[in-house]
């Protein structure tokens, strides 16, 4: 499957998910992009003392928190980033998934699930080095899709 087909079918399955499926994709796919191994590489100046604490209290409360309390924590991290070009992938691709996950919150759009799902698919891509001609083609990213079919479907 080459790339702009498993964006189209991604689509497809977000689009055509019940809301308990779409809800629990999107539960379990923010908390997969903000695993500790995400933001463990980043340097601790990369971000204010406050920022890094937001970030924290963020992963630690992304299925309990409401979509006010996670934009308050958002704009502290992103008040708190002390670096101009080089700040660290994993924390790039946390604060992405923190802002659509928020997005998702507030308004319950099936466009900000599924970014998460892209979000989720290059994470695996950063990991794997996927084949753009031939995406499902490593164990690891085959996995990755059958479990956003599953999650969807359900």
């Amino acid at each position: 499957m080459k790339y702009p087909e498993l964006e189209a079918a991604i689509l497809q399955l977000v689009m055509a998910a019940g809301e308990e499926s779409a809800e629990a994709f999107g539960a379990a796919t923010i908390t997969r992009l903000l695993r500790d191994e995400v933001v463990e590489d980043a340097g601790q100046d990369e971000l204010t003392e406050d920022a890094w604490a937001a970030l924290t209290r963020a992963r630690e409360s992304i299925l309990t928190v409401d979509a006010g309390e996670l934009g308050t924590l958002i704009a502290r991290i992103d008040a708190g980033i002390l670096v101009d070009d080089d700040l660290d992938r994993g924390v790039v691709a946390a604060i992405t998934a923190l802002m659509h996950w928020n997005s998702y919150l507030r308004g319950r759009r099936r466009g900000e699930l599924y970014e998460l799902a892209i979000r989720s698919i290059e994470d695996v891509d950063f990991r794997v080095n996927a084949d753009l001609d031939d995406m499902l083609a490593t164990p690891e990213m085959s996995a990755e899709y059958e479990r956003i079919q599953r999650l969807l479907a359900s």
